[in-house]
């Protein structure tokens, strides 16, 4: 899109051990070199962050994902994008590698603006570590777009833990509604309160406060936020056997 003009492209695709996917005595860890399609493949994504393997059908398109990397999805930090609000959403830390040694970044923290990241010069993100996470976890997405493949116009990346059918805590991320991922604080609240699912959007839509554009106005986008609330928290409050 023109935003940048680099004076060089250097090709990562050869260095070690950047596309892995393992488990670890802390939680599961994603290559940043990892492709969408293998995580969207992966059985050990799909049992330790469903989150992310429920996202990846809607990232791009086939021949997108066949190339798109984990990590650089989350290192453009594209506010539309799906992976950095689910990031976000699991708790996950960013592994950055430099000269200077390594450092792990919340991703709550990473995400600072459209297209700005907490990365300092030199710097590169390696992985991703999502811990893990105590039973009791739900996970649910889905996001809302003139076509699929097309950025989203509302986005939600939601996890909840439920004790004896009551909400204990929640997760709740938005995407396409703000500069980054952006964590509804008062409708999960409202959500573990009450464990209403009128009352967590009304407080999404109230407290959202999404920009306009060409694609749609903030008013049209806190709708589609607040239809998200109700599709994905009343999927993930379903009884199961």
């Amino acid at each position: 899109m023109r935003l940048a003009t680099p004076r060089a492209l250097i090709d990562i695709n050869r260095l070690p051990g950047l596309g892995t996917i393992r488990e670890t005595a802390t939680g599961l860890v994603i290559g940043a070199l990892a492709r969408h399609d293998e995580l969207e493949r992966s059985l050990l994504v799909r049992e330790r962050a469903p989150l992310i393997s429920a996202a990846m059908p809607h990232v791009g398109h086939a021949a997108i994902r066949s190339r798109g990397t984990f990590g650089g999805s989350l290192a453009l930090a594209d506010p539309a994008a799906e992976l950095p609000a689910c990031v976000v959403a699991l708790d996950a830390a960013l592994r950055l590698a430099s000269r200077r040694g390594t450092r792990e970044v919340p991703a709550a923290d990473f995400f600072r603006g459209i297209y700005t990241t907490a990365l300092q010069p030199g710097e590169l993100l390696i992985e991703v570590v999502i811990p893990t996470a105590e039973a009791g976890w739900r996970s649910g997405f889905d996001e809302l777009a003139r076509r699929h493949g097309d950025f989203a116009l509302a986005g939600l990346a939601a996890r909840l833990l439920l004790d004896a059918g009551r909400v204990r805590d929640a997760r709740l991320v938005f995407f396409g509604v703000g500069p980054t991922p952006v964590r509804a604080r008062r409708a999960e609240a409202a959500l573990v309160a009450a464990g209403d699912i009128g009352a967590a959007r009304s407080a999404a839509v109230q407290e959202l406060d999404p920009p306009g554009d060409v694609h749609g106005s903030p008013a049209l986008r806190r709708h589609l936020a607040g239809v998200l609330v109700t599709r994905v928290l009343g999927r993930l409050l379903e009884p199961r056997a």
